[in-house]
């Protein structure tokens, strides 16, 4: 197993290098991300400035704050650029070169991907934690939340691989995946929770996004992160919930894989 897992080393390590070679890239990264995250967050916190103690959805001034700042850092670190690369490779026909190496190609872009989260991580997430840390009162988590969201994050980088991994396969059916990524980046956005917390959203629309893989991605980290679960079984339940999307997900980007390579031709010479 672990000398499977080697021959995919290259493929991280030229990642990273190849990020290197693009250092401003995170400043711009950086910038929108804290423009986004500002406007987020002062509108919110206008919301909720009039409500003393705790207001609506049980949040308050500084975990509405956290929340949402967080929520925009999340989106950053599920930027990994998979969906955009296999949809350029396969139109491109690129991708039948990757076909010939003895590795897994799903598995190749996820630890290609990898890079581009630590990076984003380290050079755009705590950067900007850290200025609005300066700015605005946030919520301290508990240590034993702050393990339970890093493994919650963790998994969330795996559920959105899957689901970026699964929109870039949309380019064996179609030459233009621009309109299929702008859809789901808009849905997943709302029913992830990171532009609403789900606790705010009505009834039957929280239930839906609940249950949806979305949750795990946003919503599912932020609930740990803020203590806002009931019990350690319910915490074991957002983690169950998590873990069980994503090796779903993963299986059913194995099978449509290897469904379209079935449907795969490449012309050119």
């Amino acid at each position: 197993m672990t000398a499977r897992l080697r021959r995919y080393t290259p493929f991280a390590t030229s990642g990273l290098q190849s990020l290197l070679q693009y250092r401003s890239m995170f400043v711009m990264t950086a910038m929108t991300a804290a423009a986004g995250a500002a406007v987020t967050v002062f509108l919110w916190r206008a919301v909720y400035a009039g409500t003393p103690g705790r207001g609506p959805g049980g949040f308050t001034v500084a975990d509405i704050t956290t929340y949402l700042l967080v929520a925009q850092i999340l989106q950053v670190l599920h930027t990994n650029r998979v969906d955009d690369e296999v949809a350029a490779e396969v139109y491109r026909g690129d991708v039948a070169v990757m076909l010939v190496r003895p590795v897994s190609y799903p598995v190749l872009r996820f630890f290609a991907c990898l890079p581009v989260v630590g990076a984003n991580a380290v050079l755009v997430g705590l950067p900007v934690l850290g200025l609005f840390a300066l700015l605005v009162p946030l919520t301290a988590p508990r240590p034993a939340d702050l393990l339970l969201f890093a493994v919650s994050t963790a998994l969330s980088v795996l559920l959105a691989f899957c689901v970026n991994l699964l929109t870039g396969m949309t380019g064996f059916l179609t030459t233009n995946t621009w309109g299929v990524r702008m859809v789901k980046q808009s849905v997943v956005a709302f029913f992830a929770g990171q532009l609403v917390p789900l606790a705010l959203m009505p009834g039957p629309l929280a239930a839906l996004a609940e249950v949806l893989p979305f949750r795990g991605m946003v919503d599912g980290p932020l609930t740990l992160l803020l203590g806002r679960y009931d019990g350690w079984a319910d915490a074991a339940g957002v983690l169950v919930q998590q873990a069980a999307w994503a090796a779903g997900l993963s299986l059913l980007c194995a099978a449509l894989w290897r469904a379209a390579l079935g449907q795969l031709e490449v012309l050119g010479g």
